[in-house]
């Protein structure tokens, strides 16, 4: 090129035109500076895509939040107390109180077809029968039965009051006297003849301890063979606490 040299500048990468021509400089300065712009713009572009290419944070799922925390809370739970087995109990037994008369601390069984009145109240309403003396009765056309207590401390011998349960004027007793024990309770029992009603010439007569009371059992019936059956079902049905 006329009247100009090239000097280059290997080590520093530097490229020198010198030239004294001024429309030459100024032609290489345009040439130069196209050159700049055009890099810069195609470093921006660079920029721009490597931004868009980096990736994006994804916004979080609500529900997938939600069971994250209901899994954290369940985890964080107190497993449960086992619950011990249950015991076992006993089925309750049936129990029927038909034929059985309760009252004044003690029970004892009759036949349904009859029910226990105080005849001590009936006498004098004022005067009932108490915890320590009394008297029942009940009958129908085919028995009369009767029932009577007092209370009697430390006494193992119940002769006394089956004696005073029998009217010497009507009754009769057989003097074949069963004595035996049940459910710690001195029990005798004897049958009897009687004239008090002619339709119920028989029956029998039984005492019994309980407690501190003694207890007695008195009944007229068709036969001396009907008179044993009911006093064994009065005294299986008696209770008096013990």
């Amino acid at each position: 090129m006329d009247g100009a040299f090239l000097v280059y500048h290997a080590h520093g990468h530097k490229l020198h035109f010198l030239r004294r021509d001024a429309q030459f400089v100024t032609a290489l300065g345009i040439i130069f500076g196209m050159k700049s712009q055009t890099l810069l713009t195609t470093l921006s572009l660079l920029l721009f895509l490597a931004a868009g290419c980096a990736p994006k944070t994804a916004n979080p799922n609500p529900n997938a939040q939600i069971q994250q925390a209901v899994a954290a809370t369940l985890a964080a739970m107190p497993s449960p107390t086992p619950i011990p087995p249950s015991t076992p109990y006993p089925s309750p037994t049936p129990f029927s109180l038909a034929g059985l008369f309760c009252e004044y601390h003690f029970c004892i069984g009759h036949p349904v077809d009859v029910a226990f009145f105080d005849v001590s109240a009936q006498k004098n309403p004022a005067a009932t029968s108490t915890y320590s003396q009394g008297m029942l009765a009940a009958f129908n056309n085919n028995l009369f039965i009767q029932v009577i207590w007092q209370i009697a401390p430390n006494t193992s011998d119940p002769r006394f009051l089956m004696d005073t349960l029998l009217d010497d004027q009507f009754d009769t007793p057989a003097g074949n006297m069963d004595i035996f024990l049940i459910r710690n309770m001195n029990v005798m029992y004897d049958t009897i003849s009687t004239t008090a009603a002619a339709v119920l010439p028989a029956g029998g007569v039984g005492a019994w301890t309980c407690g501190d009371r003694v207890f007695a059992w008195k009944v007229y019936a068709p036969s001396v063979e009907s008179a044993r059956p009911l006093f064994d079902e009065a005294l299986s049905r008696f209770t008096c606490g013990q």
